[in-house]
């Protein structure tokens, strides 16, 4: 996958995630930032389950999964530190 079309899934999946967790965004950047470093944990996470994640929409379900389960670890240590 190009630089590009892998800065899109990010941004896509970092705003999906913002939303099913939090309720909002975190910005463009941010956004960006959670979908790459998801992508990173979805694309772990299919490996060990053995999933293949092909396609656009495919790379996309993977990148949210690993947002969503990055955003909720936050979350966690977040909860405590508080």
């Amino acid at each position: 996958m190009d630089i590009l079309a892998f800065l899109i899934v990010g941004l896509i999946a970092g705003w999906i995630a913002g939303e099913m967790m939090k309720g909002e965004g975190f910005g463009i950047v941010g956004n960006i930032i959670v979908g790459i470093v998801g992508a990173l944990i979805g694309g772990f996470v299919f490996n060990l389950l053995n999933i293949e994640a092909g396609g656009f929409l495919g790379q996309l379900i993977m990148a949210t999964i690993g947002a969503v389960v990055l955003l909720f670890l936050i979350g966690l240590t977040q909860r405590r530190s508080a």
